[in-house]
């Protein structure tokens, strides 16, 4: 029996194949589809983590529209003039989401704009202002320091510092969420953000204002990217967009509030408005400094990231939430736990992502997206004010459209990303926004050039009516646009570089809105070119967003390896190319009509080259010819 064994090991397997033993696949990886179904899915206790989740998301709206009261341009009064005894008053434009372009236009003796440049410095030459503001407030920022004219610059850096420091925030904070963990940085995000914020409402000059203002804007970046992040991998595949766009209701919520706050805020004693209405805004994130204790690290980052020991901890609190009973788990999660606890962490950079192949690429193209949506977005918004409207009526009509056009994008993108799925309805948004863009641009000199030429005031109007009706198409499309973008880059991004991979992308959707004030500070000049470059922008997208994978219904990729399976689908499916392959046979039936001269004649061909390749290297310069001839020979050539 001993030899006979022997012998038979001896002998190798028929065919020379040895047989392969399959591993056993692992469950630690696949977080979506065995390790949270084991801890009950997204049960009771995810659910309250994702609804915490929700609450900082109305003080966030508060803050990122906290400019469009603190900063908004007033209606003055020249009481005491240098030159002229004159009396002129001048008003602002309405303020805008993306930022308001906001300038002084004299009225009375002379025209032109009180910001300092030829025209409009005798309009600024001025010893005494009277300031009315019309946000609600009875005083802020521009009144307090009087930035009229000459120093109305230093508001638009004003509202640069809290753009470029959210801009940072998101880069900065994105890799750090990404090595030390999303907790850390939400935590360290909120204790930063109640220094800065409340220091704020105290600055002495303008200089420090703006200062101050750049690192709340660097904060509230960091603490609005570590919540989304959160809120996406607690989720499962089913439940990740209906919770985020909760979130964005709740964040639009806050933008149409923000006028009733400003108005509580009015003529509180010992206080100006503006101090008192950035201390309310800033105040609530005190509700969120139990979050050190009550939130815990996101277990799918601790899974990724091989911290082991901590997941295991998590785990079992999870289940202990959830009522499960890990001790009778058939899934063999926390056995194969246990037997990797001996493994050290490893973490994982963003600059890791320019070795993929197909990972960068998308990336790259969500943030284009993003940029190109938050900047045209601007243009859209200037297009739609009435330059003729009074200053009051149209700073309240405005900001109330903006804000109604992003609820109605809000209700919009659920039935249709529903339907049509990410990359369908990012791609449905994109071309409506490039329509848009397009027939603003052209339609409407088309109007003018070739019809209505006698009628100005028929063709005004129409012009008027035209540019309205795409600004508000245009603007609600490129609000979805924008807020798919992001969503989607959360969605196919690693676990362990999402926090950069999303930084990248809202700090791209930072630099779309941080052109609004850079055009107000260039007194809108050049804004026609401005709206056809993010118009062209617009085409590309559409082009590159055929490029991106579909991530509905699929599990979040953990690995750089498993961002990389990310690509996008054909659009037949695989079973569907064999099929069509098999049915496309050929037709035989006219081989034997060949004649007989061609037959030798491709035979000898076919000879010759099987002898050009038999012979050596060393030979086959001298003998090819000679080879060559005497195929021709046979041939009869």
């Amino acid at each position: 029996m001993a030899a006979g064994r022997t012998e038979a090991q001896d002998h190798p397997p028929e065919n020379g194949f040895t047989p392969l033993e399959h591993p056993v696949p692992r469950l630690l990886p696949h977080i979506d589809g065995s390790v949270l179904p084991s801890l009950g899915g997204f049960g009771k206790h995810q659910k309250q983590l994702v609804v915490l989740t929700w609450i900082p998301a109305l003080f966030i709206g508060f803050s990122q529209f906290s400019d469009y009261f603190l900063l908004a341009q007033p209606n003055g009064t020249c009481v005491q003039p240098l030159a002229n005894d004159s009396n002129w008053t001048v008003g602002s434009p309405p303020v805008t989401v993306t930022g308001g372009g906001h300038a002084l236009q004299g009225k009375g003796n002379g025209t032109g704009e009180g910001y300092g440049d030829g025209s409009g410095f005798m309009l600024c030459a001025c010893k005494e202002w009277r300031l009315e503001l019309q946000t609600g407030l009875s005083q802020n920022v521009v009144t307090k320091w009087n930035l009229v004219c000459d120093s109305a610059w230093k508001v638009h850096i004003a509202k640069f510092s809290l753009l470029v420091g959210s801009i940072f925030g998101y880069l900065v904070m994105g890799v750090m969420a990404d090595w030390f963990g999303r907790h850390p940085v939400l935590i360290l995000s909120v204790l930063f953000m109640l220094v800065f914020g409340l220091s704020v409402a105290f600055s002495v000059n303008v200089t420090m204002f703006s200062t101050l203002r750049f690192f709340e804007g660097f904060c509230l970046a960091g603490l609005a990217l570590s919540l989304y992040v959160l809120r996406i991998e607690l989720c499962l595949p089913g439940w990740r967009f209906s919770m985020t766009m909760v979130a964005s209701f709740l964040m639009v919520g806050g933008q149409l509030l923000m006028p009733g706050v400003a108005a509580l805020c009015r003529s509180w004693p010992d206080r100006d408005d503006w101090q008192v209405l950035q201390i309310v805004i800033i105040s609530p994130f005190v509700l969120m400094l139990p979050y050190v204790w009550i939130f815990p690290e996101s277990l799918r980052w601790l899974l990724a990231t091989q911290h082991y020991r901590r997941s295991k901890a998590m785990m079992l609190h999870i289940a202990k939430k959830n009522q499960v009973d890990m001790t009778t788990e058939p899934s063999g999660v926390l056995a194969e736990l246990e037997q990797e606890l001996h493994k050290k962490p490893q973490r994982t950079c963003i600059v890791k992502m320019m070795s993929t192949r197909n990972l960068w690429k998308n990336i790259v193209v969500l943030c284009v997206n993003s940029l190109t949506g938050y900047g045209i977005h601007h243009c859209f918004a200037r297009s739609m004010m009435d330059p003729e409207a009074q200053p009051t009526a149209l700073c309240h009509a405005d900001y109330y459209t903006m804000a109604g056009i992003a609820v109605a994008t809000c209700l919009a993108l659920c039935p249709m990303v529903g339907l049509m799925g990410r990359r369908g309805g990012l791609l449905t948004f994109m071309i409506i926004t490039a329509l848009a863009s397009l027939l603003q641009l052209g339609l409407l000199n088309l109007i003018g050039k070739y019809s209505l030429r006698h009628d100005i005031v028929l063709r005004d109007s129409l012009n008027r009516k035209f540019s309205v009706a795409f600004s508000i198409i245009g603007m609600f499309s490129s609000h979805a646009v924008s807020t798919l973008s992001i969503f989607f880059c959360a969605e196919i991004t690693p676990t362990v570089i999402r926090g950069g991979g999303l930084g990248l992308v809202l700090a791209s959707a930072g630099f779309g809105m941080l052109t609004a004030p850079i055009m107000e500070l260039h007194n809108q000049k050049g804004y026609f070119l401005h709206h056809v470059i993010f118009a062209c922008c617009t085409l590309l997208c559409i082009i590159c967003l055929l490029l991106l994978p579909e991530p509905r219904g699929q599990p979040l990729p953990e690995s750089l390896a498993d961002g990389e399976t990310f690509t996008r689908q054909t659009l037949l499916h695989p079973g569907e190319q064999h099929l069509l392959l098999a049915k496309t046979d050929r037709d035989y039936s006219r081989v034997h009509d060949t004649p007989l001269h061609l037959s030798a004649t491709g035979g000898a061909t076919v000879a010759a080259a099987t002898a050009l390749a038999a012979v050596p290297a060393s030979y086959s310069l001298a003998t090819g010819g000679e080879v060559i001839g005497n195929c021709a020979i046979a041939n009869g050539v």
